[in-house]
């Protein structure tokens, strides 16, 4: 008896290891990427580097001041477009569950949510760019706020309906009207789900390089003007790393630590949110 108690102890420490291994591997390949990535550009990462625009080839120097403000505003107007879309959406599932037009939108989103990004680029291409004859960071935007509606979506969705129902019987008996009971009851109960998808949204798109090159396209100066072509940090990542200059080299490693560590921001601010409002149900 005392010998069949030992064996399964030891199976179970033994399992328990196992797991710490398992879990402990599919950490390094992060932290290697982490480790190897603000190795090769955080010593590139200064003041003239946050704010000059790229030198001319041969020209030592040059920051990335064009890349990061036209991220800033291409995923800014992006958010505008798609949060309060997706929110609305996501109310109207959570509160019509069975209706068929719900099912066949909720069918809808997750089809969306898994196309490629390079496909909704080619898409934004034909219905923005071409029609209004150039490239333009409106067009960016409108890309990646195709690809941020079905997490903005969902997670508003799955945030109200784990909201009790008391909640919506108790305004419902206090005579408020429908869209009040959505508006000042329902909406500011989930807040913090919301909030926590429309973050994993942007950290979703703030990466993305291939709706861009088919709309934002890049471009060399800084510019505010969202009618034109514009830079981003994904973009300049991509056409320094792939150049054969060693100065475009530096700047794509600078560029691809701010990227990482926005996203990572973003990702951790996140899981903050998402734990505080479990703590609050």
């Amino acid at each position: 008896m005392k010998t069949s108690i030992r064996l399964r102890i030891n199976k179970s420490k033994l399992v328990q290891w196992v797991i710490i291994l398992l879990a402990f591997a599919c950490v390094i390949p992060l932290l290697a990427i982490l480790f190897y990535i603000i190795k090769a550009g955080i010593t590139k990462i200064n003041w003239n580097f946050l704010t000059n625009i790229p030198k001319p080839v041969g020209e030592v120097g040059g920051g990335i001041a064009n890349a990061l403000v036209g991220s800033i505003i291409i995923i800014g107007v992006a958010a505008i477009i798609a949060i309060p879309l997706g929110i609305l959406s996501g109310v109207y599932l959570s509160e019509n569950k069975k209706s068929l037009l719900a099912y066949w939108c909720r069918l809808c989103v997750d089809v969306l949510q898994g196309v490629p990004s390079i496909v909704i680029g080619i898409v934004a291409y034909f219905w923005m760019v071409k029609p209004l004859g150039g490239f333009s960071a409106l067009s960016g935007s409108v890309a990646l706020s195709i690809m941020m509606l079905p997490i903005v979506i969902r997670s508003t969705e799955e945030t109200l309906k784990l909201l009790p129902d008391s909640l919506r019987e108790a305004a419902f008996a206090l005579g408020i009207p429908f869209h009040r009971v959505i508006l000042k009851v329902i909406i500011p109960c989930g807040f913090s789900g919301i909030l926590s998808g429309v973050m994993l949204s942007i950290a979703r798109i703030a990466g993305e390089t291939a709706p861009l090159l088919f709309t934002a396209f890049g471009n060399p100066y800084l510019t505010t003007n969202i009618t034109k072509p514009m830079h981003s940090l994904p973009l300049l990542i991509f056409n320094y790393a792939t150049s054969p200059y060693n100065d475009w080299h530096d700047l794509a490693w600078g560029a691809s630590v701010i990227l990482l560590v926005f996203v990572l921001v973003l990702n951790i601010f996140t899981k903050l949110i998402t734990q505080r409002w479990k703590i609050q149900l």
